[in-house]
């Protein structure tokens, strides 16, 4: 009986890891429940920075319905989830000074930004440790954005948080590498 206990413990720690993505020590589930939603993971990726590969942080994108077409899931009005788990630390200046140029590079005339909202967001991101996680929350209204299971804010803007989202997966993304793995590509 209790071998009988033992390999139905180990059958279900099977079949969690089995549920499970890992990239880089980071471990995210496979589905997670967001407002009564249930997501699934549709990529983990590695964003790194320069040519010598420094490791910032890994996200995972959750989607209601897995896709590998960006302009699919940048249109869709369905519920999409980041999760950012960061390996290093960032400070506030160049942190801010990355999404200033994301959205520089994703959002050219005609697009437009509402100017008080992209300042309000750039203004609220702080500093970032190592272990630190941030989750952005894109809905048909907007998006809604935590740091470490706190909210940081919120802009009820669906343009916004398409272009905000665009900056992972749009055409001018950190690095291809992180847009193909976001979109369940492996390299």
């Amino acid at each position: 009986m209790v071998r009988g206990l033992i390999l139905a413990a180990a059958a279900l720690v099977a079949v969690s890891v089995a549920h499970a993505a890992d990239l880089d020590g980071v471990s995210m589930p496979e589905m997670r429940m967001v407002n009564g939603t249930q997501m699934r993971l549709n990529g983990i990726g590695l964003r790194t920075f320069s040519v010598l590969g420094i490791r910032i942080y890994v996200a995972g994108l959750y989607l209601e319905r897995r896709s590998d077409n960006p302009d699919t899931i940048l249109h869709s009005p369905e519920t999409k989830l980041l999760d950012i788990r960061f390996l290093r630390d960032v400070d506030a200046e160049d942190a801010r000074k990355a999404w200033q140029e994301s959205f520089e590079q994703n959002c050219k005339a005609p697009c437009y930004l509402n100017p008080r909202d992209e300042q309000r967001f750039l203004a609220a991101v702080p500093s970032v440790h190592k272990g630190d996680d941030s989750t952005l929350l894109f809905t048909s209204n907007g998006i809604h954005v935590t740091f470490n299971g706190r909210q940081m804010g919120d802009i009820a803007d669906p343009h916004f948080a398409e272009i905000m989202l665009a900056t992972f997966i749009g055409n001018a993304p950190p690095t291809p590498r992180l847009k193909r793995e976001l979109l369940g590509f492996r390299d």
